[in-house]
């Protein structure tokens, strides 16, 4: 018996796994959260925001970074528009665009939010840093049609907006660069513009010396704190469904390995005795 036990196909575990897994996003559990203070500052920093204030989204990403990127952006946009925030958006890569304008529609239909009123979506220009720099002095020789090609001016929501100065708050939600390194660089420190982001989990230990430094207000680090963010604005989601597969996932894990150690134990001792 022990060893049958001893030398499962491993198939069977794989199995197991995914239907943790599956179960766990399917139908959330809800496990506790903690809302660690990289996600809490930029939280409180657009909670902040009095109502009509202007918002920049960068979106900087592809569809490579969607599972931990696309939650995070889809609860500050939420945020936003419960805040009625004023969101203009861009991407400096060129799919992000059209993940953002997706959650910014998505939102939109929730909060009964209009197109070219409470947000726009400038598109996306080639240049990294030059778009950035660019936007800082002149904001309408870089975008002159938003992501449709409809000229800005015909755009209530951009009426007055000719740079970075009437945004309060950027954030970048970045998958690498050209991406958040370009707004601290710009933005925050030739500008003095307040900047946070939303970072994959692999970058984020990276971006701790920049909040460290004061040159980011927050941080939003990978799928865990997507779903801080998720709990703060009170709509969990696929972030939050995703940690307690994740938690279930690990627990599993675990308990194979504490279950195949003792087996081994068992067995040893059968053998010597």
């Amino acid at each position: 018996m022990l060893d049958r036990l001893l030398n499962i196909d491993r198939r069977i575990i794989f199995a197991v796994l995914a239907i943790v897994v599956i179960v766990a996003i399917l139908f959330p559990m809800g496990l506790p959260i903690q809302i660690t203070e990289p996600v809490e500052r930029l939280y409180k920093e657009i909670e902040s925001l009095h109502s009509g204030s202007y918002i920049l989204l960068s979106f900087d990403y592809d569809p490579a970074s969607m599972a931990e990127l696309d939650p995070m952006a889809l609860a500050m946009i939420r945020h936003c528009f419960r805040k009625d925030l004023k969101i203009v958006s861009l991407g400096l890569w060129p799919q992000g665009v059209l993940l953002g304008q997706a959650n910014l529609e998505k939102a939109a239909e929730e909060y009964k939010k209009e197109y070219g009123v409470d947000f726009v979506n400038l598109g996306y220009k080639t240049g990294g840093i030059v778009v950035v720099s660019g936007m800082a002095t002149n904001l309408r020789t870089i975008f002159p049609q938003d992501y449709t090609g409809r000229d800005i001016d015909e755009l209530p929501i951009l009426e007055g907006i000719d740079n970075l100065e009437p945004f309060e708050i950027i954030v970048s939600l970045s998958a690498g660069d050209p991406g958040i390194r370009h707004w601290v660089m710009i933005a925050q420190g030739r500008y003095g513009k307040e900047v946070g982001c939303g970072i994959t989990a692999v970058q984020a230990p990276a971006f701790y010396p920049y909040l460290q430094a004061g040159q980011l207000i927050g941080l939003v680090g990978g799928m865990k704190g997507a779903s801080e963010y998720e709990m703060l604005v009170k709509r969990p989601g696929l972030a939050a469904a995703g940690m307690d597969a994740q938690s279930l996932a690990h627990m599993m894990i675990v308990c194979f390995i504490i279950f195949g150690n003792v087996l081994f134990i068992l067995k040893k001792r059968s053998s010597s005795g």
